[in-house]
């Protein structure tokens, strides 16, 4: 059972991860992205909106897999951390990798809040990873690229002023 203090640690994990700090939440961040601009590559930028959102979504996946999974499998950098197209196939493969964003990082939040929730503990299948390093790299993961969202929309015209 989580201690008083790790209770507070969790509450503020929980807090990165939804976005409620010092930078924006990706609900708001992906809200309202034109369709027709989702798979646009700024000109000297590498990569589109839909590129971005959908390594959020294979990175986070990951991290929750490797974090209650003891069985694990590794998956191979970068080929499998970032799509080929630069746009989704239609709405509803945008809208699904949205959708298992936010469903993800709930399930992550479920480890966190989990009567038995041990933050220190190294997993027995990692190299010395623990749930509180893994919330942490989630948590500064999807702020930097949401940082990267933000400035593709400027560019692309489509963020709020």
């Amino acid at each position: 059972m989580a201690s008083a203090s790790d209770k507070e640690v969790i509450k503020y994990l929980i807090a990165f991860l939804k976005g409620r700090q010092a930078f924006a939440p990706l609900e708001v961040i992906l809200e309202k992205i034109p369709k027709e601009v989702r798979g646009i590559v700024p000109d000297k930028l590498p990569y589109s909106l839909w590129q971005l959102v959908e390594h959020i979504r294979v990175c986070q996946w990951d991290i929750l897999d490797f974090s209650r999974n003891p069985r694990y499998k590794e998956m191979n950098w970068p080929a499998d951390y970032w799509p080929k197209e630069t746009a989704p196939k239609n709405d509803e493969e945008w809208d699904n990798s949205i959708e298992k964003i936010f469903s993800d990082r709930d399930e992550f939040i479920t480890l966190l809040e989990a009567k038995d929730c041990d933050l220190y503990t190294p997993f027995p299948w990692g190299n010395g990873q623990n749930l509180l390093r893994e919330a942490m790299l989630i948590a500064n993961h999807n702020a930097h690229h949401a940082g990267e969202i933000i400035v593709i929309r400027r560019l692309l015209g489509v963020w709020k002023k």
